[in-house]
This record gives C-alpha cells, sequence and structure tokens, in this order.
C-alpha cells in the first residue's frame, strides 16, 4: 500500500538488479563495438540503449545468468560485418528529428530504427537523457536509392504505425485497439515487461493486412495475447522458492495465488531486498507504517518487513482486506492498495492507478496459466 506513485518499471527493475560476479568475455574482434557497464545498470537497460537484446548480448559475451554482470566490465554490443564507406552511404539518409514534449531518445531511437548511442554521438550529446522540446536532432536511418524498403522487398517487412502513450494506456489496451498482441508489442519495442510503458513514450505498434487499416476502436472480439515475456518467463523459474512462499501464504488468507504472484511481481520482482525512493520494503513493497497497521488489525502481532515471510504474510493480509472490503473488485483492491484506502473510499481510481492495475491483472493472466 502507498501513497505515492511507483514507476511501473519497478517489477523489471527490481527483477534485474545488476550482482557483482566475475563472467568470462569472449574474445574481441577488431571490429566490435563496445560498451563499459556503469553502477545500477542492467543487461536490459543495455540492450534497449543499444539497440539489441538481451539475448544477443548474453550470446556475444557468454553470459550464463543475465543478472550477473558488474560495474567496470566490459561488454561486446555487436560483431560488425566489414563494408565500406560507399557502400554505407548508399544505403543511409541523415533526417532531421524535432524533439516533442514528452518525448524520449530511447522513443526516437525506436521510432527510426537506431540506437540512443547513434543519435548521441551524431548530435554531439554528452548526456543522452539531457533532450529537451524543440531540438532538432539529425538521425541515419536506412533510405536512398539503396533502400531494403523500396522495391519488392516492402512487402516483406512489417509495418509499424507509432503511438503515443497517453493516460491509463496499456499495452493490453493497445493490442486490442490495433487488432495485434501484447507479444508483437513487446518485441518490436524490445521491452522487458509488458506493464513497463509511460506517459509520453512512443511505441511502434506492428499492423498486418487488414490491421493496418483498423480504426482506433478496433474490434472487441479480437483476444489479447498473455504469453510472458522471454526475459521474464527466464526470472521466474529461478524464483521458484519465493513463488512457492507467496501461493501458500495467499492460500492461508483466501487470496487467489495468481493475484498475490501478480502483486508481488510488479511491486518488487519477488525480491526480498528491494527498497523503493519511498521507503517501501521488501516483496510485498510495504511502508513501516503501513506494516505496523496490518500487524495491529490484522495478524495481530508485529511485522518483519526483512523477514520474506513476515513481509508477504502481510502484504498478502491487506490484499484480503482490500478484497473483502470492496466485494472482491480487484480493480478497487488494488488502487487501494497503491494509492491509498481513503482515497479509494472518497475518489475511487485515480487515472495514476490505471496503468499499475492493468498491469497487473495483465501478470495475473500470465501467472494464472503457468
Amino acid at each position: 500500500m502507498s501513497t505515492r506513485p511507483k514507476p511501473m518499471a519497478l517489477a523489471v527493475t527490481a527483477a534485474l538488479l545488476v550482482a557483482s560476479a566475475v563472467v568470462s568475455a569472449a574474445p574481441a574482434v577488431a571490429h566490435d563495438r563496445f560498451t563499459t557497464v556503469r553502477p545500477g545498470q542492467t543487461l536490459s537497460g543495455i540492450a534497449a540503449a543499444h539497440g539489441t537484446t538481451v539475448q544477443q548480448l548474453m550470446r556475444l559475451n557468454r553470459l550464463a545468468d543475465p543478472n550477473r554482470i558488474y560495474a567496470g566490465q566490459t561488454l561486446r554490443l555487436a560483431q560488425k560485418h566489414l563494408r565500406s564507406k560507399r557502400q554505407h552511404r548508399r544505403v543511409m539518409r541523415v533526417v532531421v528529428h524535432e524533439v516533442r514534449y514528452g518525448q524520449t531518445l530511447t522513443g526516437i531511437a525506436v521510432r527510426y530504427g537506431t540506437t540512443i548511442e547513434a543519435i548521441a554521438r551524431r548530435n554531439g550529446l554528452a548526456d543522452p537523457s539531457r533532450i529537451y522540446a524543440g531540438q532538432s536532432l539529425r538521425i541515419a536511418v536506412p533510405g536512398g536509392a539503396g533502400s531494403a524498403q523500396q522495391g519488392h522487398h516492402r512487402k516483406h517487412r512489417p509495418r509499424f504505425r507509432v503511438v503515443e502513450v497517453h493516460y491509463g494506456d496499456t499495452v493490453s489496451g493497445l493490442a486490442m485497439r490495433f487488432r495485434t498482441s501484447v507479444e508483437a508489442i513487446v518485441v518490436a519495442n524490445r521491452l522487458a515487461d509488458a506493464g513497463f510503458i509511460r506517459v509520453g513514450q512512443e511505441l511502434r505498434i506492428p499492423l498486418r493486412g487488414k490491421a493496418a487499416r483498423a480504426r482506433s476502436h478496433g474490434s472487441r472480439r479480437h483476444t489479447v495475447s498473455r504469453a510472458m515475456p522471454p526475459s521474464m518467463a527466464a526470472l521466474v523459474p529461478q524464483r521458484a522458492g519465493m513463488r512457492r512462499l507467496i501461493a501458500a501464504e495467499a492460500r492461508r488468507a483466501g487470496v487467489p495465488a495468481s493475484f498475490a504472484l501478480a502483486v508481488a511481481w510488479q511491486e518488487s520482482g519477488w525480491q526480498p531486498r528491494v527498497v523503493s525512493s519511498a521507503g517501501a520494503i521488501g516483496v510485498m513493497q510495504l511502508l513501516p507504517a503501513t506494516a505496523d497497521w496490518v500487524g495491529a488489525t490484522m495478524l495481530g502481532h508485529g511485522v518483519n518487513l526483512w523477514d520474506p515471510r513476515s513481509n508477504v504474510r502481510a502484504g498478502v493480509s491487506l490484499l484480503a482486506h482490500y478484497l473483502r472490503r470492496y466485494g472482491g473488485n480487484r480493480s478497487l483492491a488494488l488502487a487501494a492498495y497503491y494509492q491509498g484506502q481513503a482515497g479509494t473510499d472518497r475518489h475511487g481510481i485515480y487515472p495514476v492507478s490505471r496503468p499499475y492495475i492493468a498491469s497487473i491483472l495483465l501478470l495475473q493472466s500470465m501467472f494464472a496459466g503457468r
């Protein structure tokens, strides 16, 4: 429970916290590209910044565990194939993009099929996070006479529609709106988690056939894929012990196990040592004051937020309380967990809470079938 907005990316960032370890690197090749891991970076973040994938980085650097990278480590980003400058000029062209309010370099890079590094280098940006509305950026994109987008190759390339994320948007909602699937959007935008989108972000929506002409209202007959993103699917088995603990406490409290699992994954990625910037602690991300209230009114004893079982028991008991209070309405129960009981009682679901709720309900559908 919290009265502060929490980033939807919490489950992802928590799930991919950097661990110090010695990892063997593949032999260097003269034409490879490299980056040095900075404190706090994750493999998924590095992949997104450089226009590649976690799986590609693991293969190039012979990484057995995507979580085990460390500050100062050198990672190979790609194996460059030799190509003459003359040939490179034939297949690339430079466009000028004017930054709009709310845009990020990550979203712009995805839109043009390039990388943050390439845009920063071409425009002399010392800090890629510092761009501003009205700024003009020069971006190299595939084009010209040699572009694969021309001629008969066009029909073999996927078609995309770029949309800007607004308050209340979710990946599942966008998938239904544009008659595609959650998995297709996740892959097209290299999202580590289907719940990780933010207001102002630009997403590429893959469209095929008649779907390319679909209007925004879409068709309610289309179903949404509930496939778990590969990066998440790889982490879930590694945390099987915590999964069993959460499921057991859910059964004890009369809460659907998939519901409790979804909340815990959204909050912490099932990791007991996570602490938010607001001071929420552990698997269920409870504030100390909330834990004291739950212990006094629901459990009859104190709560140790640093003990996984005590933390989970308190969080699941709180979910059970909210489900009873709101007659089994999961959305209202989640709103109370996120924005507080008093605000939910008086005002219902705040707009800022809707993406959080949608993400957890999507996660619940993933865990329900596994």
